[in-house]
């Protein structure tokens, strides 16, 4: 059931926001690090097992870790197994090209084997070993039906057993525009078990399903619906197990969610204003951390981070807060 405390919270603590510039301290960013010339769209992240990275996938079908302030970004993997440098190096968001080099998005670790999943917008679900080099493909439809394009993705850390969303399974990445400005609901939330290499349906009819989150227990998982405005929770085991109900209703749309250490969620989220232009309106950003129960613990505006574009991640990592997008060339890491 609707969290209704939770949804008046964020109601108020987002208005303060939008009325209150000056509470952003201009000293919380403390680094911003930049992909390599020409690549944009640090939509997702991910650290392995030693908290080494960020890792993050790009424009041109590659995943990047960062390696240190000298280093920054350096190619860990690619998507496409027959990747044509000379094709797909640099190639920028939204190109048709993307299609023959890939579009990883949502990406997490399994921390025991050290395998790395990737969501990725045209090849379906994809992993990489722990050293890197070419993503093996893992799954590219559902009972033979193609996937339109994935989205979020997340890893139960003691099972092992990996969650995903499909966004659409009738329009592409490269439809983005459309599908902001259409009523589909053909999103879904899938799970892959990789012992048994089996994919089963969570649920579906989702409005644009994007960010995915397992609880530290897995007992229950959280798919985000971008266009419904709300995060739904699917019960994994207990008496309420394989039903869903509504985790938390926003005034705005939610992308990606992140687990912390502490069992809490950091969920980033648009709240959209003005004519909307291709391929995505201008957006006011913010992170929301909220505990296992749907309670809003804590709001920040993202504004002077990322003026009104959108916020795609966030994620939290021994004290810093890192915040991504699909428009932009950089990671930013913030003072909590």
């Amino acid at each position: 059931m609707l969290n209704a405390p939770s949804t008046i919270a964020v109601l108020g603590i987002f208005i303060s926001l939008l009325c209150s510039p000056s509470i952003v301290a201009s000293d919380r960013l403390l680094d911003r690090l930049f992909l390599p010339s020409s690549l944009t769209g640090p939509e997702s992240l991910a650290f392995d097992s030693i908290g080494g990275g960020p890792y993050t996938g790009v424009s041109d079908g590659r995943i990047l870790k960062y390696e240190n302030p000298n280093s920054g970004f350096v190619e860990f993997a690619h998507i496409s197994p027959d990747r044509n440098k000379t094709i797909c190096d640099g190639i920028s968001d939204f190109s048709s090209l993307q299609e023959t080099c890939g579009r990883p998005l949502g990406l997490s670790f399994n921390h025991q084997t050290g395998d790395l999943y990737i969501a990725d917008a045209y090849f379906g679900l994809m992993k990489v070993a722990y050293d890197g080099g070419a993503a093996t493909q893992l799954v590219a439809d559902a009972q033979g039906n193609p996937f339109g394009f994935l989205a979020g993705l997340d890893v139960d850390p003691e099972t092992g057993i990996v969650y995903f969303s499909e966004a659409s399974s009738v329009l592409k990445i490269s439809d983005l525009h459309k599908l902001f400005n259409s009523t589909d609901r053909s999103g879904s939330l899938f799970s892959y078990d990789p012992t048994t290499n089996q994919i089963s349906l969570l649920l579906s009819d989702l409005a644009v399903a994007a960010g995915v989150a397992v609880s530290n227990n897995g007992s229950f998982v959280l798919v985000s619906e971008y266009m419904g405005n709300r995060i739904q929770r699917f019960w994994l085991t207990g008496p309420n197990a394989n039903t869903s109900d509504v985790f938390l209703q926003l005034p705005g749309r939610p992308n990606n969610i992140k687990r912390n250490s502490k069992n809490e969620f950091w969920v980033a989220m648009n709240y959209p204003f003005g004519t909307p232009p291709p391929p995505i309106p201008p957006v006011l950003p913010l992170a929301l951390r909220v505990n296992g129960e749907g309670v809003l613990l804590e709001a920040v505006s993202l504004v002077e981070e990322f003026g009104t574009e959108s916020v795609t991640e966030v994620q939290e990592l021994n004290g810093t807060l890192y915040a991504s997008s699909l428009h932009v060339s950089y990671v930013n890491m913030l003072k909590l």
